[in-house]
């Protein structure tokens, strides 16, 4: 299971003179906290560069208003890519978590801008085999890992991330003087993990319990990571 990612954000994979000229195909736009930056089954094409802040990308589910959170993306990260590329409405909606700034691009532009620098296109493309890769790994564990360990293996996944690195507040807060703290609320982490809040909050208390985790408002700190660990890859104590 992956929600960050691991591959280098793509403005940050161009060359200085190729970014100059992406960044000069749109123009700067700000979103409050919440807001919605594009929408699952909307027929626009435009592309977006996170420029500042971190958004969600989710998806809807069966179960009706509830919603599966399937990546958490931040500064230099491109968005849209697919519309731009197909006629098919937008795959996700992508929220702000909070004040966020992009590019926008509009997809003709996008377009025109990849038929001209291959490398720049071959860029897109591997983020897009990444990005379906890790998708089809979130539908395998949905399928397979049970929410104890759904969960186990998302708070290691966001613990590992560098405190002093480019990650929002929102997906690790840093270390503590007894552990790492990963600052989201039960039900965004639910989202994460395709489970219920309930069922989230019964096996944070299970971690409670065996000391695993302290949990608070919108937060968990991690105790005991090697623990965590474990249980993530189905071990039980």
């Amino acid at each position: 299971m992956g929600l960050l990612g691991n591959e280098l954000a793509f403005a940050r994979a161009l060359t200085p003179q190729e970014r100059e000229s992406v960044m000069a195909l749109g123009s700067r736009k700000h979103y409050a906290a919440d807001a919605h930056l594009l929408t699952e089954g909307d027929r626009s094409s435009h592309v977006l560069i996170i420029m500042r802040g971190w958004v969600t990308v989710s998806v809807a589910t069966d179960r009706g208003a509830t919603r599966l959170i399937l990546g958490l993306r931040g500064p230099g990260e491109l968005l849209g890519e697919m519309a731009a590329l197909d006629p098919h409405p937008r795959s996700a909606t992508v929220r702000a978590l909070g004040p966020t700034e992009t590019q926008v691009i509009s997809g003709d532009a996008f377009r025109r801008f990849l038929a001209l620098h291959p490398r720049v296109s071959g860029l897109v493309i591997r983020q897009l085999t990444f990005r379906l890769r890790s998708a089809d790994q979130e539908r395998s564990a949905l399928a397979s890992l049970t929410v104890l360990q759904r969960l186990a293996s998302r708070l290691s996944e966001l613990s590992r991330a560098e405190p002093s690195g480019p990650y929002h507040p929102a997906v690790a807060g840093g270390a503590t003087h007894t552990g790492t703290v990963v600052q989201l609320a039960q039900d965004e982490l639910a989202a994460t993990i395709g489970a219920t809040r309930e069922a989230v909050a019964k096996a944070l208390k299970l971690l409670r319990t065996q000391h695993v985790v302290r949990t608070g408002n919108r937060m968990v700190e991690i105790l005991d990571p090697e623990l965590l660990a474990l249980l993530a890859d189905g071990h039980q104590e």
